[in-house]
């Protein structure tokens, strides 16, 4: 198949169906994955530090109004700890994420940054939410190699629908941070949610055309999975669009969008994400990685924390320790005849194109 596609072949690729189209189209985003990235598959240790948010958006179980969720917020002591496991373990990074909490504060954040740097050899990434640029600047100059923040759809209605906020420019404001991340010297990361409430194939044509657009270093996708305790999840807050038009929030689709965006972002490093293995506990990573992707990430937060970080609910290992994950995922990459991945793992760029 020509992997030169347009936005209206994007969109036919979507609305496909044909198992043997289908077939191809793993084939091939296999071998780009193989030809670009390598046989190699990255870890990175994810610690979900803090459950805290600010904001309201209306698909996440960690929105400030969801008065049931027991917050907590870890202790520096305990991400060095995890941190440490990571090294213990081989992974090359450690990810620290969050909901919206400016309880994390600026220095106290980049004092845990500069710790990890001076301790361990891992790459920080960080997903913190939408931060001013002093303080995504202030991180940076502590040590901190990426950032993720998803742009989650590049329908501005939709997203204003399912991100309240004062700002009647609250999808230019996202787009404006992933430029200054950018120029700031960050990896920058982003992605959507697959099936989306309101979400119609062409819209989702357009986020893989947006990905390539940014020519983003990570690229994370997954299926939307609903939370009874949003408006989302009650059906309080979507875009209304004829049914025949809304994109299912399945594990095909989701394999449909890794693999589209392998073709389109051939370098880009792109995770088989926990959503998956949620849908499909026993194969959903492994046909990830199949499908295109390259990255896994094993789960760091202590146990006590894991259901409490509940974006959406029965994510797939949150009983798992660390240990556990950590040797599960090792056996599951090379049963697949993959290579655990050494180092940080970052993107490398062939051709690298000018920021937006």
């Amino acid at each position: 198949m020509d992997v030169e596609l347009t936005k209206q072949e994007i969109e036919q690729w979507v609305r496909e169906t044909n198992e043997a189209a289908l077939e191809e189209l793993w084939r091939t985003a296999d071998e780009m994955r193989r030809r670009t990235v390598g046989e190699a598959v990255h870890l990175r240790g994810l610690i979900e530090i803090s459950n805290h948010c600010v904001r309201q958006c209306g698909y996440c179980g960690l929105r400030a109004a969801n008065k049931g969720l027991e917050r907590y917020r870890m202790s520096e002591a305990e991400i060095l700890e995890c941190a440490h496991q990571a090294v213990c373990y081989g992974y090359g990074t450690v990810v620290m994420q969050a909901g919206e909490d400016y309880g994390i504060t600026r220095d106290w954040l980049a004092d845990v940054v500069r710790r990890i740097k001076a301790e361990t050899s891992l790459a920080v990434t960080l997903s913190m939410g939408e931060r001013p640029r002093e303080e995504l600047e202030t991180w940076r100059e502590a040590g901190a190699d990426r950032y993720l923040l998803r742009f989650e759809t590049s329908d501005p209605e939709l997203y204003n629908l399912i991100h309240p906020t004062p700002s009647a420019r609250a999808y230019q404001d996202r787009m404006a941070i992933l430029r200054d991340l950018r120029e700031l010297g960050y990896e920058v990361g982003s992605g959507v949610m697959v099936g989306i409430p309101g979400q119609s194939y062409a819209s989702l044509a357009n986020d893989i055309d947006t990905f390539r657009d940014w020519d983003l270093d990570m690229i994370g996708v997954g299926p939307y999975i609903s939370h009874p305790d949003t408006p989302l999840g009650r059906d309080e807050c979507r875009k209304v669009i004829a049914p025949e038009e809304q994109t299912p929030n399945t594990e095909l689709m989701t394999y449909k969008v890794v693999a589209l965006t392998r073709l389109i972002c051939p370098e880009a490093n792109i995770p088989s994400t926990t959503a998956l293995a949620t849908l499909n506990l026993k194969e959903g990573r492994e046909l990830g990685l199949q499908r295109g992707a390259n990255v896994v990430m094993p789960n760091l937060t202590p146990v006590k924390y894991r259901a409490l970080y509940e974006i959406y609910p029965s994510k797939a290992c949150i009983f798992e320790s660390s240990d556990d994950c950590s040797h599960c995922l090792a056996g599951r990459i090379r049963a697949i005849g993959r290579e655990i991945g050494t180092g940080p793992g970052g993107r490398l760029r062939s051709n690298k194109k000018s920021s937006q």
